[in-house]
């Protein structure tokens, strides 16, 4: 399998994992508010069963709107550029572990490999960025070297 190919299998693997995170906070925003309906009005002004469903349907929310965040972020990856140093939406082997930096989602497996999503946010990424294939790096004691970089 070529690199691009890798890539896009890569890309396809990070968003199937996010739309289902989606699709599951939307059964379970709906199921909290179902439960709150069928309880029915709050029984006195200090009703704390019903709040806490609506408490846990509006945490739901919250984390929809993250997963969603991440889709677009996801979206902006440029899947048909082969990239020359490390940076947002490349796919790095080094001698120790295969990553692709798009989004934490952690591990992934494609095609009988493992790679590991990880965000342009984590102190690895910070390390490893705009290093080219062969440059070798130091993270938290270890000494890896950038095999591939596509």
């Amino acid at each position: 399998m070529n690199k691009l190919e890798i890539k896009k299998n890569l890309f396809k693997a990070c968003l199937h994992h996010q739309n289902e995170i989606v699709e599951n906070l939307k059964d379970l925003m709906k199921d909290a508010q179902e439960s709150a309906n069928d309880y029915g009005m709050p029984k006195d002004r200090y009703d704390s069963y019903r709040m806490q469903l609506l408490r846990k349907r509006d945490m739901y929310g919250q984390q929809l709107e993250k997963a969603l965040e991440e889709i677009s972020i996801l979206k902006k990856i440029d899947i048909s550029k082969e990239n020359k140093e490390v940076g947002f939406g490349s796919v790095v082997i080094t001698n120790d572990q295969k990553l692709f930096i798009s989004i934490s989602i952690g591990k992934i497996e494609v095609e009988g490999d493992t790679y590991y999503a990880v965000s342009v946010k984590v102190p690895f990424y910070e390390v490893i960025k705009g290093k080219k294939k062969g440059k070798t790096f130091e993270f938290r004691g270890k000494e890896n070297q950038i095999v591939e970089v596509f």
